[in-house]
């Protein structure tokens, strides 16, 4: 997502004191400077590449299991879609500015790569939000969200995530300006402090507010639940309670797996409850620790790869002198980051996932 203007890579001026240097010293610059660019422009190329992989894999293994044709995992899907867009429509031609630090394709390009950056990435972020919704109502009313989780209101979710990200990409275009001369920068003009604001509130900062307040509760929930399904410390062996079972009670045969019964003349059934019942207690609570455990994960690598950038981003209106193009350029790049996390976090969390990802590629190689 890019905003502000670069610095000009030529002749800057400062003061209105032109800045020059020799040829002699132009020539050494660029003779130093051709590794460090073949160099970036390989690190920049790699990351675009596996952030494309990585996203594909996902899609992939969600479209060839059917195991994993859920409304949760249409999200994820979705998220990983959203991730793929922005290392194929965005990150290449990043990558290319970035190096050469000027640009050569014309006005409409920029437009259209401008466009679809602020999309991409806003709508990347969003459903992070849209995911955590899910799991919030998953997690808080498991009963009665359990019937209203279907693709379609998954699908309804996604497609809010994009109009609103549209809408946050549009307003620049209503007061472009055409430049007359070559186009040598590509860049949302960053005058329009009120466009700004509005965008990194609507983009990051209240999406943000929303995870952490979403997150926080589904913690506190996944700990209360983690507390609750603690087995409590009892005597090794078997422990004994007494109940009342109704003679027709379908209970009265299903509770024979984890439980052994016998009747008695006076109607009470003894029930011995066996170590397989807390052992899958104990299996639970692992499962929502380990659940636990990834929400900060998630929560921590998003805020990490974004937060810098649009602290810079709120910044460089208020400080044009604070603008240092590296600087920009090294915080956008951590953004896209984040593309690349998004797809690693949530499969290699999921041990449905990470099966239907292994026959994935076992079935590749064997195909090959």
């Amino acid at each position: 997502m890019r905003s502000g203007e670069r610095a000009p890579a030529m002749n800057a001026t400062s003061s209105g004191i032109n800045v020059t240097s020799s040829p002699g010293g132009k020539d050494k610059e660029a003779e130093l400077s051709l590794p460090f660019q073949v160099t970036l422009a390989s690190a920049l190329g790699l990351l675009t590449l596996a952030t494309a992989l990585s996203n594909a894999f996902v899609i992939a293994t969600i479209s060839r299991s059917r195991k994993l044709h859920t409304p949760a995992n249409f999200l994820i899907g979705s998220l990983a879609v959203t991730d793929l867009l922005v290392s194929v429509l965005v990150m290449p031609i990043s990558a290319l500015y970035t190096v050469t630090h000027s640009w050569s394709l014309g006005q409409v390009a920029c437009d259209v790569w401008l466009s679809s950056d602020i999309t991409c990435c806003t709508a990347s972020i969003l459903h992070l939000c849209v995911i955590a919704l899910d799991r919030y109502w998953a997690i808080t009313d498991a009963v009665g969200y359990a019937k209203r989780r279907t693709i379609r209101r998954a699908a309804g979710m996604v497609a809010t995530a994009w109009v609103i990200a549209v809408s946050i990409s549009v307003p620049p275009f209503f007061w472009r300006q055409v430049k007359a001369g070559e186009v040598t920068s590509c860049a949302v003009n960053s005058d329009h402090i009120f466009y700004t604001i509005y965008s990194t509130f609507g983009a990051f900062y209240l999406p943000t507010l929303l995870l952490v307040a979403l997150y926080g509760r589904i913690y506190v929930e996944a700990r209360r639940r983690i507390l609750k399904q603690s087995p409590k410390k009892v005597a090794p062996g078997k422990r004994l309670t007494a109940a009342r079972l109704a003679p027709s009670s379908p209970g009265s045969a299903s509770s024979t797996a984890p439980l052994q019964c016998a009747a008695y003349p006076d109607g009470h059934v003894h029930m011995t409850v066996t170590d397989s019942l807390l052992e899958k207690k104990r299996i639970s609570a692992a499962r929502e620790r380990k659940a636990t455990k990834t929400l900060g994960i998630i929560l921590g690598a998003y805020i990490i790869c974004w937060l810098p950038f649009f602290i810079y981003t709120l910044l460089v209106p208020l400080c044009p002198s604070c603008l240092h193009p590296e600087l920009f350029d090294f915080f956008t790049w951590l953004g896209y980051l984040n593309s690349l996390i998004n797809p690693i976090i949530y499969t290699m969390s999921n041990d449905d996932f990470k099966k239907a990802f292994q026959k994935l590629v076992s079935f590749r190689c064997c195909a090959s």
